[in-house]
């Protein structure tokens, strides 16, 4: 048994154990599918950021989410693709910290800024002639800086209160960090008393998020059914926030159900598929479901095709 948790100065991962027959064609697969997602994200923010006419709450949030995909990106693929090249997979213990951060508060900025579009279009369509008002400078800031930081701090505190338990292995059965799997290497379960309690604090917040964006979409619907004007403005501007929220809670649902059941009862494989989901999927998928339904950015991204081949 480790009498410090200084002792511990790298981690093993294993999740990538199976896959030393197809490294190479998953990593130019892998290398394929970020530079996609790069390219998606940042023509969508680029496009936001250079057309005046598109400086609006709504499209603003949609800009905070593709900069969310690409921060989350980050701090997964660089290190997958090092690793699938790698002949021993291995991280630092500050290394794997921090990647338990940015990954963790990924996900929960994610949920955060749908809450906050699902505001936004609770305003735009049940209180248009307040929209302006109520949507000013300063309170887009704010719920700008509150997707981002509240997650960031939450998780932080939990990040914080796993770097202070004395770990007794350093074998994580996975490919990346993930908090709840260092936890499960603390020498005694009573050390991981406090973790589990900021697990459900957040786990509490983030399901309030979730009420609140399942209560106004369904106010939004109830309204919009009425008139034939707000019908197509609902599927226009919300059908994509929807898609983004059905895509987050699919593949929340199969994480929950790996941590929640035994993960020796699955296969490797399916571990690994689920897994990487997260990256590929919403940071994928959300900037082209917006891109493409949002007449303003569809138009604007065409024009600049148009023009480049003129």
């Amino acid at each position: 048994m480790m009498d410090n948790v200084s002792h511990i100065t790298m981690f093993f991962l294993s999740g990538l154990d199976e896959t030393n027959n197809h490294r190479f064609t998953l990593f130019f697969l892998t290398l394929l599918c970020y530079c996609v997602i790069l390219l998606v994200n940042i023509s969508v923010i680029l496009t936001i950021i250079f057309d005046m006419n598109l400086h609006e709450p709504m499209y603003i949030y949609l800009c905070t989410f593709c900069m969310n995909g690409l921060y989350g990106t980050a701090g997964f693929y660089p290190k997958f693709l090092w690793d699938l090249l790698s002949p021993v997979h291995v991280i630092s213990y500050s290394g794997c910290l921090v990647q338990v951060q940015v990954i963790s508060s990924f996900a929960l900025s994610d949920l955060s800024i749908l809450s906050v579009m699902a505001y936004d279009r609770y305003v735009a369509i049940c209180r248009p002639l307040e929209y302006h008002s109520v949507m000013s400078r300063q309170r887009i800031i704010l719920l700008v800086c509150y997707s981002w930081m509240t997650p960031f701090c939450m998780i932080g505190i939990s990040t914080f209160l796993t770097s202070r338990l004395k770990l007794c292995s350093t074998y994580i059965h996975k490919f990346f960090c993930v908090n709840w799997m260092i936890v499960k290497l603390a020498c005694s379960f009573a050390q991981t008393t406090v973790n589990g309690i900021v697990v459900y604090i957040n786990i509490v917040v983030y399901l309030i998020h979730g009420l609140f964006i399942f209560t106004s979409y369904i106010y939004l619907i109830k309204t919009c059914a009425n008139s034939i004007e707000n019908r197509a403005k609902f599927m226009q501007t919300c059908v994509p926030h929807l898609t983004s929220l059905l895509i987050f809670i699919i593949t929340l649902l199969f994480e929950i159900m790996i941590m929640h059941f035994d993960p020796n009862n699955f296969p490797q494989t399916f571990k690994n598929f689920v897994a990487i989901g997260s990256f590929v999927i919403p940071p994928l998928i959300n900037p082209l479901i917006h891109g493409f339904k949002l007449t303003k950015i569809r138009n604007r991204i065409l024009v600049v095709l148009t023009l480049k081949n003129t």
